[in-house]
Parts: C-alpha cells; sequence; structure tokens
C-alpha cells in the first residue's frame, strides 16, 4: 500500500509506520520464513504497492494461491480487525483487483512461456541437462558448430539433430573442435530425453518470450502482475531454478543500464529461492552473483523468498539490503545455528534479542529492515505486516481461464510456431547428401558394369581372333600336306623310275613325306 509515495508495507510495535522506499526497491530483498508463517502475504502486499506505482511486476506462484490478485478481496471479521488494528480506514485502504497475466511453462494454467535452446545457451542447458564438465564442453561445441553453420536451434529437436549430426561426422568437426566422443554425445542425448519426458519440449519453441512484453500497465496504469503457475514446474526443481536465472540472464542482457532510479522499472519475487542454488556449478554460481550485482543499474528488483536466509550463498545474500523475516522455528542444534545466522544479518536492535524474538514471531508478524535514504540498512524492528487488498488464495479455473483469454498477449503466443531450423536443415541436407551418394553409387555401378562389358567384349573379340586364327593355320597346314605330298611323289616317282616299279613306289612315298615336312614347316613360319 502506498503512503506519502512510500510503500507502506507494516507498523512497528509503537504503531508507527514502517516503509520501503522505492528509489531503495532495486536494491534487492529477502522475504524469509517457515512454512506457514506469512511469507506469501508479505509477497503480495509488497507486490501490489509496486503495481499501485506502475511498476510491473513478476512472480512465481509456486501454490497456486496467488493468482487470487486480479480479485478484490473479501471483506470477514478477521480482515475487519486487522484494518482497524492498523488504522487503514483513514488511509484509504480498498479492496481492489490488480491487473495480471498468467503464464505457464507447459501452457495448462496460463499463456505458454517458451524460450529457444538457442537463447538458453549451453551453460545453463548443461544444468537442467545434469552434465558432467565433458559433456557440458561437447555440449559448447555443439552450439559453436551451430553458430558457424548459421544453423538455428530452436527446439529439443533441433538439438538431437545437431548432436547426431557432428557425431556421424566426428572426424570432420576433430581437427577444427577437438575430439568429440559419441560415448559423450549419446549421453548427452539420454538426458535430453528424458527432459522431453518431464515436458520441457513445450519450453523451447518458438514464439520466444520477449522479455518486453513484461513491461506493461494495467487499467488505472497500474504496473502488470506476471505470474508464472509453478505448481507444475516446482516439480522439476532444477529445471524451475534454472528457468529463474534464464529470465534474471534475459533482463541483464536485454535492458540498458539506467542508473539510481525514483522507482524500479520492474521487480521479480522468486519463490523458493534455494532451487535457484542447489547443486549449482560454480560457474554458474558465479553468473548468478555477477547478474544480482549489477541488474539493479538496470532498474531491476531482485526480492527472494525462502524459508531460511542460509539457503541463499553469502555473495548473493551480501547484495539483498531490504529483508523480511518471518518465523524460525529451532528444534535442533543445526536449527539454532540458523536462527542465529539469521539474527546475525540484521543491525542489531539493542531494544530486543533478535534471534529470540525470531522464533516468537506469530504469523503475519516478522524481523525488518530497509535500506534508508543514504542506503544504509535501518535497525531492525518487530512489525505487523498489513493485509493484502486483492483476494487470498486461488481462483477457480473458469475466471482463469477468462483471464488468460483477455490477455492481449494471448494470441501473440498461444499457437505454437515451428521454424525452418537445423532439425528442417540437417534433414534436407540428410536427404541431399543420401541422394548424391546413391547417384554417385549408379555412376560408380555403371562404369564397373560399362567396364566389365567392354572387357567381357574384348576378350570375345580375342577368341574368335584366335579362332580365325587356328582356322587358318590348319587349312593351310592341310592345303600345304596335299600339295607337298602331290608333288613330293611326282618328283620320287620321277627319279625313283629309273630304278625300276619298286624304286618307283618308294621313291614316291618318300618324296610325299620330304615334301610334306618341308611345305609343312614354310606353311606355319
Amino acid at each position: 500500500m502506498l503512503r506519502d509515495n512510500k510503500i507502506w508495507i507494516a507498523n512497528n510495535e509503537a504503531g508507527e509506520n514502517v516503509f520501503l522506499l522505492p528509489k531503495m526497491a532495486n536494491r534487492h530483498g529477502l522475504i524469509a520464513g517457515a512454512t506457514g508463517t506469512g511469507k506469501t502475504i508479505t509477497l503480495k502486499v509488497l507486490a501490489e504497492s509496486f503495481s499501485d506505482m506502475g511498476v510491473p511486476v513478476f512472480l512465481a506462484d509456486v501454490k497456486g494461491d496467488l493468482s487470487g490478485m486480479v480479485l478484490e478481496g473479501e471483506d470477514n471479521e478477521n480482515m475487519q480487525k486487522r484494518i482497524q488494528k492498523f488504522g487503514l480506514s483513514e488511509a484509504g485502504f480498498k479492496y481492489q483487483k490488480y491487473p495480471a497475466t498468467f503464464w505457464d511453462v507447459f501452457g495448462k494454467q496460463g499463456i505458454p512461456l517458451r524460450t529457444t535452446v538457442s537463447e538458453m545457451g549451453p551453460l545453463l542447458l548443461s544444468r537442467i541437462l545434469g552434465l558432467n564438465d565433458l559433456q557440458r564442453d561437447i555440449l559448447s561445441i555443439a552450439f559453436k558448430i551451430a553458430d558457424d553453420q548459421e544453423l538455428l536451434l530452436v527446439d529439443t529437436k533441433d538439438l538431437k539433430a545437431m548432436l547426431n549430426y557432428i557425431s556421424e561426422n566426428n572426424k570432420d568437426f576433430a581437427a577444427s573442435y577437438g575430439n568429440i566422443s559419441k560415448v559423450s554425445v549419446a549421453a548427452i542425448m539420454r538426458a535430453i530425453v528424458s527432459l522431453e519426458i518431464a515436458g520441457a519440449e513445450d519450453f523451447f519453441f518458438e514464439p520466444a518470450l520477449d522479455i518486453k512484453d513484461w513491461f506493461t500497465t494495467g487499467e488505472g496504469g497500474k504496473g502488470m502482475i506476471n505470474i508464472l503457475d509453478s505448481t507444475s514446474l516446482i516439480n522439476n526443481g532444477t529445471l524451475y531454478g534454472t528457468f529463474l536465472l534464464w529470465m534474471m540472464s534475459e533482463l541483464f542482457e536485454t535492458l540498458p543500464e539506467v542508473g539510481d532510479l525514483d522507482k524500479p522499472k520492474m521487480v521479480f519475487f522468486f519463490d523458493e529461492a534455494h532451487l535457484l542454488f542447489k547443486d549449482t556449478p560454480k560457474m554458474l554460481m558465479d553468473k548468478i552473483e555477477q547478474v544480482v550485482k549489477l541488474i539493479r543499474s538496470k532498474g531491476v528488483g531482485i526480492y527472494f523468498v525462502t524459508q531460511n536466509p542460509r539457503d541463499i550463498p553469502d555473495g548473493v545474500l551480501a547484495q539483498l539490503g531490504n529483508k523480511v523475516q518471518h518465523a524460525l522455528h529451532a528444534y535442533t542444534p543445526a536449527d539454532m545455528k540458523a536462527v542465529k545466522a539469521a539474527a546475525e544479518s540484521f543491525r542489531e536492535n539493542p531494544a530486543f534479542n533478535t534471534a529470540d524474538v525470531i522464533q516468537e514471531l506469530g504469523t503475519g508478524e516478522a524481523i525488518c529492515s530497509f535500506l534508508d535514504e543514504t542506503g544504509t540498512p535501518t535497525m531492525c524492528e518487530r512489525v505487523f505486516i498489513l493485509p493484502p487488498q486483492s483476494l487470498m488464495g486461488g481462483i477457480d479455473q473458469s475466471t482463469r481461464e477468462k483471464e488468460i483469454k483477455g490477455s492481449t498477449l494471448y494470441t501473440k503466443y498461444y499457437e505454437p510456431v515451428d521454424p525452418d531450423s537445423a532439425f528442417e536443415f540437417l534433414e534436407r541436407k540428410g536427404v541431399a547428401d543420401a541422394e548424391a551418394k546413391a547417384k554417385l553409387e549408379a555412376e560408380e555401378a555403371a562404369r564397373k558394369a560399362k567396364e566389365k562389358e567392354e572387357a567381357a567384349a574384348a576378350k570375345a573379340a580375342e577368341k574368335e581372333k584366335a579362332a580365325a586364327d587356328r582356322k587358318k593355320k590348319q587349312t593351310a597346314k592341310t592345303i600345304g600336306n596335299s600339295v607337298a605330298g602331290t608333288v613330293g611323289r611326282e618328283v620320287g616317282k620321277t627319279v625313283g623310275g629309273t630304278f625300276g616299279k619298286f624304286g618307283k613306289t618308294l621313291g614316291g612315298n618318300l618324296g610325299a613325306s620330304l615334301g610334306r615336312g618341308i611345305l609343312s614347316t614354310f606353311f606355319k613360319s
């Protein structure tokens, strides 16, 4: 609730108003406390106040009880007691609804919220997939090759097609990109399939979210409250945490530097924030700390909502200037240590023991400390949080659907689009390569068939020539034998005739044999 252009969030024990200064709101904050101590109410009061200032808000609805912001709050005896306790009637308190846009990664409880594989990048995607260092490096190589070949990675089928492509051609890429293990690629593929089974394939798609669409206002100039339904998403803590980190990174990389403003350009509330930091590799943790540290200069405030401050790494916790600590319960020595750590994160108030008070707080009570005009944390106070003006609790499905379809962004994002990207390109390339290979194989087969046919023809011709030569020689031999025999016989007869009848016969036979021998040798040559 706004008062004197400041966010009135609570009253202290003396009945004095406690404010969060709008120009210090982008110095980030923490809302912590055990389950059922009032964190959600604090979040709603702050979100409503930012919306009243015309500041867009994003919040993750983990339990489904933040959707009631689109309806006016309901009056009851408990609310009347709180209104009287805070003197809200005189301050202009009224039940009212707030403009909200519902989003859902799975597209069931809100407008589908999507991004592309390329925009997510290999570092964040590796975290979702649970890859080791080697597998992460290979995934980075796949992204690099896609960039170098101007292939767009939109969805998971694009990524799988790309991985198959580099695995099948790993020898061709080894010289330029290093060795690519087929075993590691197979492990990455299995992780992607598991992610698809979990429903994440709907998240990586077009049209991708344009983060600028969140910087809008609703009726009366109120900042739009963008509510991400996380009731299903929270079941996959790694996906949820990585998604929140992606949004922070997207804002950080998209928005220009604006310095210190009178009020934030946008405020994010991340519920169950411990999932953002759970099992996070150092490289990614460094990136989170960098984004949290520098994003305030882009005019964005980030508020982490979690059960215990120790869920937040020290490097991030040091950047959270505005703190609201609800009750913590210490049942074990470890719990007691956590309570003391939470108490020590506040500027001490000599009027009470902070650690003791944290354990005594009732529902709706908190220890808080906000930054003053100079950016210095104020002394912590025990306070009572104001009630929200919108409906506490969730809404029915018909109301939700009406709000979803009534959004101006519904038509822009509702229908998925499958653009021409890496999968389609590589599929065409595979077909073209197969056709080219088949053509080459056919040409090679035709060449070999022709060579075989020519060889067979040459062999047949050689056989015919050899047969003709043999026939020619045989004919010559026959003629030679005949001629030689006749000539030799006649000569022998003539010579042998002089020796009488016997000599004539003998001379004829000898002459024929001799004649045949001589001529046979002649014809052979």
